[in-house]
């Protein structure tokens, strides 16, 4: 799928968001592939680390909030200890998700969950992913 770039897709202020609360310099990333290549997750993400990173460069802002990767990051590291740049971009993708959350955008809504997985899933669970994917 191309994304269309003009004048107004691109936001600065996106990129200076995203470095200031991830405190990573993402321009440092020149996409190797090595972080979607230590992810477990990258079987369930709609787009690999690596295009999120590049996107997010880009400040192609509406495109990295319309994929599902960050949602789906497990915020395992496994992408930092691999990279050779040393970014850390489980903290990126939390960035992401933060910018998002503080819009008021949420990604699970608590009361929509039916009886039986609020019966079966561990509270601890729960929180976790209340805290991760609520504002």
């Amino acid at each position: 799928m191309p994304i269309e770039i003009s004048e107004k897709t691109v936001k600065g202020e996106f990129i200076e968001k995203v470095m200031k609360l991830s405190g990573q310099n993402i321009y440092k990333c020149f996409q190797c592939g090595t972080c979607g290549g230590a992810c477990p997750m990258t079987d369930h993400m709609d787009t690999m680390p690596r295009k999120i990173m590049r996107m997010t460069q880009l400040g192609l802002e509406e495109a990295v909030e319309e994929s599902k990767t960050c949602w789906t990051c497990a915020s395992c590291h496994s992408c930092t200890v691999s990279c050779p740049r040393g970014i850390d971009l489980a903290r990126v993708m939390e960035a992401i998700r933060q910018l998002t959350l503080r819009r008021n955008v949420d990604m699970v809504e608590p009361s929509k969950l039916d009886e039986e997985t609020l019966r079966e899933l561990p509270q601890i669970a729960m929180v976790s992913c209340f805290r991760k994917l609520t504002s």
